[in-house]
């Protein structure tokens, strides 16, 4: 797990779109795909409550336009940003889709799968291994979603 220079700043840079996503009414998370020159292809938020779409996570969002801008799935050499550890269905997204690295801001101790409740990422069946590194920001990302569920209690 090394952490690269730019990957605090990118991670202010999804915090502010998770922030954006609260102000909607969508639960702020906020993933960024960065190409291998640490340039935005895409960005995303969550979607599940304006699109009533339950795949419709941010980073589900974040690699669909990714694909699209760069008009293939093989997402190879790029890095995917996100505030909160994926969850099962989103960490396999990032895998197949052959993500470089994995970036992200808080622990899921209740859905992870990037290293908390579970590792698929680094699951030895599997035939590709992003670099995962996790914790960049994670109070602040933490406070972002911790914030956002208190106003609703």
């Amino acid at each position: 797990m090394k952490v690269r220079a730019e990957d605090e700043a990118v991670m202010r840079d999804a915090l502010a779109l998770a922030r954006d996503a609260a102000g909607a009414g969508e639960v702020p998370v906020a993933a960024l795909v960065l190409d291998g020159g640490g340039q935005v292809l895409a960005t995303g938020t969550n979607l599940r409550e304006s699109t009533q779409d339950p795949t419709a996570h941010a980073e589900v969002v974040a690699l669909r336009r990714a694909a699209a801008a760069l008009g293939s799935w093989r997402l190879t050499g790029t890095t995917l940003v996100v505030t909160l550890e994926p969850c099962p269905m989103c960490a396999a997204a990032a895998w197949l889709s052959r993500i470089e690295r994995l970036v992200f801001g808080a622990w899921n101790e209740e859905y992870g799968a990037a290293g908390s409740m579970w590792d698929l990422l680094r699951d030895p069946r599997l035939n590709h291994h992003p670099e995962v590194v996790a914790g960049v920001l994670a109070a602040d990302c933490a406070a972002v979603l911790g914030d956002f569920f208190a106003a609703r209690r």
